[in-house]
């Protein structure tokens, strides 16, 4: 019996895939605040954008900023 288990991507490559993904006119501000936890905010075209929750790693804030601030598809 054959199983089909996807790696999970480490943090490094889940960072490189957002960075590629945001474009590159896009004001990206990272902050680490209590905790040695992450914040992120992506500003797209002028607009503030909004902050992501505290996450442990800069990668998860970043994803969820992402998701908050980009243009729908």
């Amino acid at each position: 019996m054959s199983h089909n288990y996807a790696k999970p991507m480490s943090p490094e490559q889940k960072l490189a895939r957002l960075l590629s993904r945001i474009p590159a006119d896009a004001t990206v501000t990272l902050q680490r605040g209590p905790g040695e936890n992450w914040q992120a905010r992506v500003a797209l075209a002028g607009i503030e954008g909004v902050w992501s929750g505290s996450h442990g790693s800069m990668a998860d804030a970043l994803e969820e900023s992402w998701r908050l601030n980009r243009e729908p598809a």
